[in-house]
């Protein structure tokens, strides 16, 4: 049973990305993956780079999403050059039709320096030019490809964890239904289910299962540009025409079913703010869950009581917004490098008189 430098607990895009920047470190990364990798949470969202009111974000979200929105664009173009898989990153624009916060969003624009302009389609409405989204199952299959062709990644998947040996202070092996993992160092980033794996770690962090449900309609290129917001749901044009309607907020444990409610939802919306729409066929509807976590901040950071054990998890809806300064924040932490980020707001020590987990969270 050999030592792994650092184990990695999770293959969405938090894992994925922590795994990335431990790896250009020269750090050797064992990632172990319960099922698939880069096939729950960070597969099945809609890949906007923002959140979808910034201006009601906690000040710890907007940190992580304005750094992280800063990387995308090279993070992309690596991506490409390293692999040949394009990430498809767009900067499209997101129109919010109806902002009733208009004040409080125009006084967050101005105080973060950005771009913004009213009243493009009403009075109401405003427009963020610089907003960018992102394919995400072509990310993370870059993502993926990149670690692959590293000698010092390991990506292992269908290794869900089962149970851990701890002595002392510190994780001394990680058990899988494929073997057991001698641990140097742990990472848990594990979505959703990184509360329920957080018990086999004696920490006890209120990450709950939240589904939403998406579907995608087969449209053509040049029916919509900018990524569109009303009322909580969106539509997001595809490089190839595709047309994303998302998506909902249900509080159903770990059920992943699609739903016919949820389908009449969702295109009852796209048919009211798109009608063309009608005109073309809804090709899939599918479901996932995301990492739901007290006001959205995520936990980032080392274990209060384990000195070998780190978490990235607790993204709520942003994680891939706020993917790569989760990361880099994370990989400072462990390495003990200076950050450019505040790692105040997301030590688990810090916030452990929270309020549990409940549904009043931001959009």
């Amino acid at each position: 049973m050999a030592t792994h430098e650092v184990l990695i607990i999770g293959g969405g895009i938090s894992g994925l990305m922590t795994a990335r920047e431990l790896a250009h470190a020269g750090i050797e990364v064992t990632l172990l993956e319960r099922r698939t990798i880069g096939r729950e949470s960070s597969w099945a969202g809609g890949g906007i780079l923002s959140p979808l009111s910034p201006w009601n974000m906690p000040d710890a979200i907007t940190a992580l999403s304005l750094w992280s929105q800063a990387a995308y664009p090279g993070l992309a173009e690596e991506l490409i050059q390293n692999t040949g898989i394009d990430p498809e990153w767009e900067q499209s624009g997101l129109l919010f039709k109806n902002c009733g916060q208009s004040e409080q969003a125009t006084s967050w624009c101005v105080r973060h320096q950005v771009v913004f302009e009213r009243g493009i389609s009403s009075e109401s409405a405003l427009y963020l030019p610089q907003i960018a989204h992102i394919r995400n199952p072509r990310l993370l299959k870059a993502l993926r490809a990149e670690l692959e062709q590293r000698s010092n990644v390991r990506l292992l998947e269908q290794h869900a964890v089962e149970s851990a040996v701890i002595r002392h202070d510190r994780v001394q092996s990680i058990i899988t239904g494929q073997g057991e993992f001698k641990v140097d160092k742990a990472i848990l980033t594990a979505g959703a289910w990184s509360g329920v794996l957080g018990a086999s770690f004696h920490l006890d962090i209120p990450i709950q299962p939240v589904k939403g449900q998406m579907i995608v309609f087969a449209a053509v290129h040049g029916l919509l540009h900018p990524i569109l917001l009303n009322d909580g749901k969106y539509l997001i044009p595809r490089r190839d025409g595709h047309i994303l309607a998302g998506s909902t907020l249900e509080y159903t444990g770990f059920d992943k079913e699609s739903t016919e409610q949820a389908y009449g939802e969702l295109s009852g919306f796209a048919y009211a703010e798109l009608p063309a729409l009608r005109d073309y066929p809804i090709e899939k509807h599918w479901a996932g869950l995301r990492p739901g976590s007290p006001q959205g901040i995520p936990y980032i950071g080392v274990h209060p009581g384990l000195s070998n054990l780190y978490v990235n998890c607790g993204h709520y809806r942003n994680g891939l917004v706020m993917a790569p300064a989760s990361a880099r924040l994370l990989a400072d932490i462990l390495l003990g490098r200076s950050s450019e980020i505040d790692a105040a707001p997301y030590r688990i020590i810090e916030r452990s008189s929270e309020a549990p987990y409940n549904k009043a969270m931001p959009e």
